[in-house]
């Protein structure tokens, strides 16, 4: 693992789980979906292709501050789009800087026309103190004579 890792190296750490929901369900159906997954976002996939993103942010800013009601909203009628999205061979630093430019906290990961997994900001996170960890661990192993080599 190293700082300058790709987005399919923590795809393949994280695993490639996808949760989504189609673009008639209700708004409600979706978040009764999210708290069941313990996730912040789902992907909107209608027939197998990525039409869009619902989060708890566009919930909270489309449904609940506008007086909406879950029940009876769709989520077609509240997604975010376009939707922005990465290939595996994405940097991790490069997929930090887009979701911060974009103000985004879940970014899904397309290869060949297909979603292959998503990543959120706290994945990214993760993955750049682990790097940090292991690079400080193997400074320390050279400094005292550890380091093979």
């Amino acid at each position: 693992m190293n700082i300058s890792g790709t987005i399919d190296s923590i795809l393949n750490y994280k695993g490639k789980q996808i949760w989504s929901i189609q673009p008639f369900a209700t708004v409600y159906e979706a978040v009764e979906k999210m708290a069941e997954k313990n996730v912040g976002a789902l992907l909107v996939m209608e027939n197998d292709r990525l039409v869009g993103m619902f989060s708890e942010r566009d919930y909270t800013r489309k449904v609940v501050l506008h007086g909406k009601s879950s029940r009876q909203t769709l989520v077609r009628e509240i997604i975010s789009r376009p939707v922005i999205s990465v290939d595996p061979d994405c940097s991790v630093e490069e997929a930090m800087r887009i979701m911060t430019e974009n103000r985004i906290r879940h970014l899904p990961v397309i290869e060949s026309d297909q979603v292959v997994g998503v990543v959120s900001i706290g994945d990214l996170v993760n993955w750049m103190i682990s790097a940090q960890h292991l690079a400080l661990n193997q400074m320390e192993d050279y400094i005292t004579g550890k380091y093979p080599g």
